[in-house]
């Protein structure tokens, strides 16, 4: 026997190849499997509980794979729902699907996996020592936790199994790792385990492991020894190179790959091309270990507002770095003696936007540019006193000189109000694993039926 799992992208959100996704149909897989959540943008989603994908973009691509399932009269299953897969996000997604089915006239039995975490419930784990630090992780106390937004715990194969064995159609998962989703079927179906894992990290981002990552879509066999994957798209090929590199992809050992419950050894595994277009892989290896979960929670670290200026002048684009320097030193001294703050009540940074605004010091090309962006980012306890500062510094980041015996200068902004109001900003909190005698003992199932 074998489980054949179609994964149309590597997230719901970043588009994929539509006659692919047919081809792939037309292999008759046993499920459809794709994610939808990510960390690369940073702990926003998750502070918030909001996706970062919009919702439009969600629902039309969402519509594509609900009529692949439909057509290929298997399960549809998304992991980590809305980006960050917190309950809110869970039930974001779920009302899409429920518009969907009624546009689509589908009758769906739909099952929700809840991941997020009370507070109480780590506070309580932690305090039994069932709570361990990953590296680097951050301190964490009853205190901090209970001062979380959201707390998620990252399942794996043995939720999403239990939400296939529900029977539903169409499978929302919030917080779990990436290859849980595709691995949890072959494994219940008593394919290798070891092959399965590695499979389904190979698979996890979809096409990225063949020669077009563009395309999306691929479908990868699994059975009894090992895995076969292929890339849907025409001019998408799968290769021993490109697959065996997707190991690296987002994970610090190429050998090894940790999940709850234990982690895949991939070091006797052999990569064969069967064609031009299929590679084969046995010989991956699935260690087991203590049943942990990995935690991720997120809090608000104050309130920012943010103001832009363009330099263009050659004197200023030379000496920019030496200019904002000046001017912070300056405006530090203003805010103190208009507002009464001094850091660390706030604080001010401005970023050399075309110099060293992404790396800092460790900059090393040289070249002038023709101009430099100045970003003035304020954080602050509260929105009013980030704005009140991003005002106060407003004029000065127009028309600040750089030496008291030349002209005042004028800059430009590139929008007006020059000051935008960011809102919250998010913290990642927690980089920790919790111990469970029971996978689902944090972790929830419900089961709706939409007609």
């Amino acid at each position: 026997m074998t489980t054949r799992v179609l994964v149309p992208s590597g997230v719901l959100g970043l588009g994929f190849d539509r006659t692919a996704l047919a081809r792939g149909v037309a292999m008759k897989p046993d499920i459809i499997a794709i994610d939808g959540g990510s960390t690369d943008s940073g702990p926003f989603s998750l502070g918030a509980g909001e996706s970062k994908y919009s919702r439009a973009a969600t629902k039309a691509e969402w519509r594509h794979l609900m009529k692949a399932r439909a057509e290929a009269g298997v399960p549809l299953v998304i992991g980590t729902s809305g980006t960050c897969g917190a309950d809110a996000t869970v039930d974001w997604m779920y009302d899409i699907t429920v518009e969907l089915a009624a546009e689509l006239g589908q009758s769906l039995k739909i099952a929700r996996l809840y991941t997020q975490q009370p507070a109480e419930r780590v506070i309580e784990a932690l305090e039994a020592g069932r709570v361990r630090p990953l590296t680097p992780a951050p301190e964490v106390d009853a205190e901090g936790l209970r001062a979380m937004t959201n707390i998620v715990a990252l399942g794996g194969i043995e939720q999403v199994q239990a939400a296939i064995e529900t029977g539903a159609d169409v499978i929302l998962c919030g917080r779990v790792t990436d290859t849980a989703t595709i691995a949890a079927l072959p494994i219940a179906r008593g394919e290798a385990v070891g092959g399965a894992w590695h499979g389904a990290k190979i698979a996890e981002c979809g096409a990225l492991c063949s020669t077009n990552p563009t395309s999306g879509v691929i479908l990868v066999e699994f059975d009894e020894t090992g895995f076969t994957v292929e890339a849907m798209a025409e001019t998408a090929l799968c290769t021993p190179h490109s697959v065996s590199a997707h190991m690296l992809y987002e994970n610090s050992d190429p050998f090894q790959l940790y999940e709850p419950g234990g982690y895949l050894d991939v070091r006797g595994a052999r990569y064969t091309a069967l064609d031009k277009r299929r590679v084969r892989v046995e010989g991956s290896e699935w260690v087991k270990g203590t049943y942990t979960v990995k935690l991720e929670g997120a809090k608000e670290g104050g309130f920012q507002t943010t103001i832009m200026a363009v330099l263009r002048q050659a004197h200023y684009v030379a000496h920019a770095q030496e200019w904002a320097d000046k001017m912070h030193g300056f405006l530090t001294d203003q805010i103190t003696e208009r507002m009464g703050l001094t850091p660390p009540d706030y604080t001010l940074e401005f970023r050399m936007i075309g110099v060293n605004g992404a790396l800092g010091a460790l900059e090393n090309r040289a070249g002038a540019p023709v101009e430099v962006g100045v970003l003035g980012i304020v954080t602050a306890q509260t929105q009013a006193i980030a704005s009140e500062i991003g005002k106060l510094i407003n004029p000065w980041v127009l028309h600040y000189p750089l030496t008291e015996d030349e002209e005042l200068p004028t800059f430009a902004f590139p929008y007006s109000p020059a000051t935008s109001n960011r809102g919250a900003l998010y913290e990642f909190a927690l980089n920790h694993v919790m111990e469970l005698d029971d996978p689902m003992s944090a972790f929830r199932i419900v089961v709706t039926e939409v007609k």
